[in-house]
């Protein structure tokens, strides 16, 4: 299970739509871990052409599931991006990147299309990294 949701907030959602800021909250309260990580790359202040990143792999298998159950869902991983007003990027387990999305149209879209893409991925890989 992803969330710890409340009685109230799935009864919410079972009448039709969450408000954002009570999903943002249930992510918080739910993978401590990763709000932790993608709050400290998303509020730091980003240099042009350099995103703010977080390579400090999990201390545990606890914290790393929270990494990627956060950034592998697109509700969730969406919901932080509207929270934190960044553009989230993800490499292997841990490695996640805050772009600001006013910069993915001038000097960041280099660097942002860099970081997501195929080579960007491999040129990531190490073998302490294979089973993460």
């Amino acid at each position: 299970m992803s969330l710890d949701v409340s009685p109230d907030l799935l009864a919410a959602a079972e009448r039709g739509e969450v408000d954002d800021a009570a999903f943002v909250d249930c992510v918080r309260g739910s993978l401590p871990y990763a709000w932790t990580v993608v709050s400290s790359v998303a509020g730091a202040d980003p240099v042009p052409g350099s995103p703010t990143v977080h390579e400090v792999p999990p201390p545990s298998e606890a914290e790393r599931g929270e990494l990627l159950r956060a950034l592998a869902s697109d509700a969730i991983r969406g919901g932080l991006e509207r929270h934190f007003g960044v553009r989230l990027a993800f490499q292997n387990c841990h490695k996640v990147a805050a772009f600001s999305p006013a910069g993915l149209e001038g000097v960041d879209a280099g660097t942002y299309a860099a970081f997501v893409s195929p080579r960007g991925q491999l040129l990531n890989q190490s073998p302490e990294l294979r089973d993460c």
